[in-house]
C-alpha cells in the first residue's frame, strides 16, 4: 500500500490531527484523495461531478490561516464530495435526472452550507438514484454505482455513490439522506457508518412537508467517531424548519464506547417476524449477540409494535412523491423512471381520510416505541434483509424466497424503523463467505444520538469489521 493510499483510508479524525499538527498540508491531503479518486472512480463511478480548481483554492487559504494561527472550523481541510440530490451553489446538481443535467443551483442546501462552515474542502458530487428513488444507486445521467468489495454488486442507495466513495478511500466523511432506509443500506452494502437521526436533529429549513417527519439528511463515514464529529457540525435547530430542535453539539463530537454492563438489548432478526431475511445476513450477524453478551448486556428477543408501520411509511412517502414531483411529472411525463412514476400516482390516488389515518398510525406507532425503550436500552436488527445484490438489477424481486411486489419491499427492515421517529446507525457487522459487507442496525429511544454513537463505538471497538478494506488494486490488476 502506497503512503499515498494509506492516507485516505485514516479516518478524518486521524486526518485533521496530521493537519492541525502541520505535517500534512490541506493541499497534499486533497491531492491524495484526487489521486485515489483518479485511480479507482472509473471501476467504482462514486464521485459523478468534480471541480479541482476551486477545491484546490479552498484548500490552499485553509493552509494560509492555519500557518497564520487563525481558528478554523472543526473540519477544516477535510476533502468532501455533496450527495447529488443536495444543492451545491456553483456546482452542478443532478438529483440524477435528465431534467435537472445541466442545473447549477444559486445556493447550497443548509447541511452543505453547515459543512461548508466547518471548513470541508467541497470537491465534487456523489452519485444518487434518480431523484433518491430506491436503494441502489443508478441513473440516466452518471450510470451504475458499483461496491468497492465487489464492483459486481450493488453499492445500495440513496446514498450510494457517498458510501462507495467513503469505502474506496475517496473521501473521510460523507453527508447523506435517509428515507427509508438511503443512509443505511449503503452503509450496510459498502463496510462504512450511515446515521439516520431523529427527524428534525438536522434541519431541512427548505423541505416542502416540513411536518411531515419521514426524510431527513444525516452523517456517513468510515468509524463512529467521524460520524459523530459531522453529526456535531449539521445538528441543530433551524428557525425555518418546524420539526428541528436545539442540541449540544459536544455531545456527538468525541463519542467514547459506552460500558454495556447491565444494558438491556432487544435482538429482532425478522423484526418479529414480519420481514423476510437471507441466510446469508442472518448468519453473519448471529454471533454479535455474544459480542454484547460478552460486553455485559442482557440481550433477549423483542421487538417493538411495528403492526401497520409499512402502511403508513408507503402511504406517507407517497404523499412526499406526488408533493414533490407532481408538477414536473405532469409538463415532462416521459422523464421520470417507472418506479418514481408508481410512487408519485399512489401518492395522486390518496384520500384525505387515507392521509389522515396513516398520520394518526405514525403517532400511535412513536409513542408505543417510546413505551418499549423502558424496557430496553438498545434495539438490535439487520439493516438489509439481503446481500449486496447483482449491480444489474433493478431491484430485488425475491428475498428469502419472498417474492417483491414493488421497490420498497426489499427495504422493510429499513423502512419500518423509520416508521417509529428513533435513531438509527448502520454499523459494519461482518462479512460473508463470500466477503460481503452485511451491516447491523443498532437503535435507540428518539433524541438519544449520544447513547447511541456511544453504544456504537463499544460495539466498533470490539469487532473492528470496519478496519477491512476493499481490494482495489486487486479489482483493477
Amino acid at each position: 500500500m502506497s503512503m499515498d493510499t494509506e492516507l485516505v483510508f485514516r479516518s478524518a479524525r486521524e486526518q485533521l490531527a496530521l493537519l492541525e499538527r502541520k505535517e500534512l498540508s490541506a493541499r497534499e491531503l486533497l491531492d491524495a484523495h484526487v489521486a485515489q479518486i483518479t485511480r479507482h472512480n472509473p471501476t467504482v463511478n462514486a464521485v459523478v461531478t468534480v471541480d479541482l480548481d476551486t477545491a484546490e483554492r479552498v484548500a490552499t487559504a485553509i493552509d494560509d490561516e492555519r500557518c497564520a494561527g487563525r481558528p478554523l472550523g472543526p473540519l477544516a481541510g477535510l476533502p468532501i464530495s455533496i450527495k447529488d440530490t443536495h444543492a451545491t451553489a456553483g456546482l452542478r446538481t443532478t438529483c440524477g435526472s435528465p431534467l435537472l443535467a445541466d442545473n447549477v443551483p444559486d445556493a447550497d442546501d443548509e447541511i452543505v452550507r453547515r459543512m461548508q462552515v466547518g471548513g470541508v474542502v467541497r470537491l465534487g458530487k456523489t452519485n444518487v438514484p434518480e431523484f433518491a428513488a430506491g436503494s441502489h444507486t443508478f441513473n440516466p445521467v452518471f450510470g451504475v454505482t458499483r461496491n468497492p468489495y465487489a464492483p459486481t454488486r450493488s453499492a445500495g442507495g440513496s446514498s450510494g455513490g457517498a458510501a462507495a466513495a467513503l469505502a474506496a478511500g475517496f473521501q473521510p466523511i460523507a453527508d447523506g439522506s435517509d428515507m427509508g432506509g438511503s443512509l443505511r443500506n449503503p452503509a450496510s452494502f459498502c463496510n462504512v457508518v450511515g446515521l439516520r437521526p431523529t427527524p428534525g436533529l438536522v434541519p431541512d429549513p427548505t423541505g416542502l412537508l416540513g411536518y411531515l417527519p419521514m426524510g431527513t439528511a444525516g452523517p456517513m463515514a468510515r468509524t463512529v467517531g467521524d460520524v459523530g464529529l459531522l453529526l456535531s457540525v449539521i445538528a441543530g435547530r433551524h428557525r425555518a424548519d418546524p420539526l428541528s430542535y436545539d442540541s449540544d453539539a459536544a455531545a456527538y463530537a468525541a463519542p467514547t464506547p459506552a460500558s454495556l454492563a447491565g444494558m438491556r438489548v432487544a435482538w429482532a432478526p425478522t423484526l418479529g417476524d414480519r420481514v423476510p431475511v437471507e441466510a446469508d445476513v442472518l448468519d453473519t450477524l448471529a454471533p454479535n449477540v455474544a459480542v454484547f453478551e460478552d460486553l455485559g448486556a442482557h440481550v433477549e428477543p423483542a421487538c417493538p409494535d411495528l403492526d401497520g408501520a409499512f402502511e403508513a411509511f408507503r402511504t406517507l412517502r407517497a404523499v412526499e412523491f406526488e408533493a414533490a414531483f407532481a408538477q414536473m411529472y405532469a409538463a415532462t411525463p416521459d422523464g421520470f423512471k417507472p418506479d418514481l412514476v408508481w410512487n408519485i400516482s399512489e401518492g395522486a390516488r390518496l384520500s384525505g381520510p387515507q392521509v389522515g389515518r396513516a398520520l394518526a398510525e405514525l403517532t400511535r406507532l412513536q409513542r408505543a416505541a417510546d413505551r418499549f425503550f423502558d424496557d430496553y436500552d438498545v434495539l438490535l436488527a439487520p439493516v438489509s434483509q439481503v446481500t449486496p445484490f447483482d449491480a444489474e438489477l433493478t431491484w430485488p424481486s425475491m428475498v428469502a424466497g419472498v417474492e417483491q411486489h414493488d421497490y420498497l419491499g426489499w427495504m422493510e427492515s429499513c423502512c419500518l424503523i423509520t416508521a417509529l421517529g428513533v435513531p438509527a446507525m448502520s454499523v459494519p457487522g461482518g462479512f460473508t463467505t463470500d466477503g460481503l459487507p452485511v451491516g447491523l442496525q443498532i437503535i435507540t429511544r428518539a433524541r438519544t444520538e449520544a447513547t447511541l454513537l456511544a453504544v456504537a463505538a463499544a460495539f466498533e471497538e470490539a469487532t473492528a469489521f470496519g478496519l477491512r478494506t476493499p481490494d482495489l488494486e486487486g479489482i483493477n490488476r
